[in-house]
């Protein structure tokens, strides 16, 4: 079900990944998971030709609802979870923009349609507890790392990595272009999340790449 559910061509270019990802998907399919089955490979449902930016987070949000298959986003419907109460106030801070679109709830969606990569390191956990799937023992760090790979060594992109498992990523890479800073949760947003200046370094990268900046409002 994962593996089909990918674009046609991330499933050419993960071809040789199709075994790891249906072993994940046995480990993980045994319990209650979010974001629903349905939603878990959303961010891989799109063109990776159009990707330029790739923004790296941890794992899904872990309440029921929240999380969509897009790392950071929620449904129009859902209450805005703290981290992304805390992305719009660095957006705002960083480029005078933020929830502009949709003030009651950022649409990070808008962000995936300009070819941005919405990416978490694990792409399930368990109803109420982070974390859950990530580590060896499930292999979506595995997954994820070679889908990054199989990107960045065919186009330009940019890696935005936030937090500490999403900078692990750099380390497997060479040659990459990338911005960084801690994770936009509570627990960290305070040290390295605020005043990061994410948004504008992208951009200006980008710039340097060839590539269109993103519009950030969301």
């Amino acid at each position: 079900m994962f593996f089909e559910q990918m674009h046609p061509t991330w499933r050419k270019w993960l071809a040789t990944e199709q075994e790891l990802l249906e072993s994940i998907e046995t480990k993980v399919m045994g319990s209650d998971i979010v974001p629903p089955a349905t939603a878990v490979m959303r961010a891989f449902a799109s063109d990776p030709l159009e990707i330029k930016v790739v923004l790296i987070g941890q794992d899904p949000y872990p309440t029921p609802g929240d999380a969509i298959g897009l790392a950071f986003a929620v449904s129009p419907e859902t209450k805005t979870p703290r981290s992304l109460k805390n992305i719009v106030t660095e957006l705002e801070s960083d480029i005078g923009i933020g929830a502009a679109a949709n003030p009651m709830a950022p649409d990070l969606s808008r962000w995936a349609d300009q070819g941005v990569l919405l990416l978490n390191r694990g792409l399930t956990t368990l109803p109420g507890v982070s974390g859950a799937h990530l580590g060896s023992a499930i292999g979506w760090e595995d997954f994820t790392l070679k889908a990054v790979k199989a990107l960045v060594e065919r186009q330009p992109v940019v890696l935005m990595l936030w937090g500490n498992s999403a900078k692990s990523i750099k380390d497997e890479l060479s040659g990459i272009t990338f911005v960084e800073s801690a994770h936009p949760s509570p627990l960290s947003a305070r040290n390295g999340f605020f005043g990061s200046k994410v948004f504008s370094q992208a951009n200006r990268k980008l710039s340097d790449l060839g590539l269109e900046p993103i519009d950030w409002s969301c």
